[in-house]
């Protein structure tokens, strides 16, 4: 096993004979994607929490009968998440919130799509972080919130050219980081 590549096979075995270790590492691996996975399928961001956590949960409930076809764990989670995903929406349907069905779920998911999208969301989210507190302001209110120029500039206390050309700047800088993440 090499420090580069999650031996996921070693780590299962090590986590069915009750390896706390071998599962958090397991966890850390995979909860990023699991996630993103379960937010595609329900779109909020707490139930996609939820489900994540639930999926661990039946992940550490079965691992001691798992037996691992491939070389990743991955698979599996996602068809643990899509199955828990399934049964939110279920819920909620029941309690008469939200009113999905569950035909809104593929029958595949593309964990590759997923990964990438959870990337390409991360490195914005670190572009955005590296920003200075105006241009953060700006981006918050012009592309998160939906303020025109004029509103934000008023908001913010600066002109309105100024917003216009620190936010083309910064959505250049957000779509390069974009790119740069999507491209493989």
């Amino acid at each position: 096993m090499t420090d580069d590549v999650i031996d996921d096979r070693a780590l299962v075995a090590r986590a069915a004979a009750g390896s706390e270790a071998a599962f958090r590492t397991l966890y850390r691996a995979y909860v990023r994607p699991v996630y993103w996975v379960a937010f595609g399928l329900l779109g909020e961001t707490a139930d996609a929490e939820d489900v994540a956590q639930e999926t661990f949960v039946v992940a550490w409930r079965k691992i001691p009968s798992l037996r691992l076809e491939g070389a990743s764990l991955l698979p599996w989670l996602v068809t643990v998440c899509r199955l828990q995903a399934q049964n939110k929406l279920r819920a909620r349907r029941r309690h008469g919130s939200h009113a999905a069905l569950d035909d809104e779920i593929p029958s595949a998911v593309d964990v590759e799509a997923q990964v990438v999208q959870a990337q390409t969301v991360a490195a914005i989210l670190a572009a955005v972080e590296r920003l200075s507190e105006l241009d953060r302001d700006i981006f918050r209110l012009c592309a998160a919130e939906g303020y025109g120029y004029e509103a934000a500039a008023a908001s913010l206390g600066v002109s309105h050219g100024t917003v216009r050309n620190r936010l083309s700047r910064i959505r250049s800088r957000v779509r390069a980081t974009a790119m740069e993440t999507e491209t493989p």
